[in-house]
């Protein structure tokens, strides 16, 4: 999930240098979405790994 986000960020910032607005607009939403539930997914992982075992 880290690694897509990091691959619509340099899309988002080549798109940004050559000038398409658009595309770099909306790769850089995806990146920033799936940056976001990297996060949440992160957290929850790390909060149900740390539960004793019985």
């Amino acid at each position: 999930m880290l690694r897509y986000s990091i691959v619509f960020l340099v899309i988002a910032i080549v798109a940004a240098v050559l000038g398409f607005g658009a595309v770099a607009g909306t790769a850089a939403w995806a990146a920033k979405v799936l940056f976001i539930i990297f996060l949440i997914l992160f957290i929850v992982s790390l909060i149900t790994g740390r539960t004793p075992r019985a």
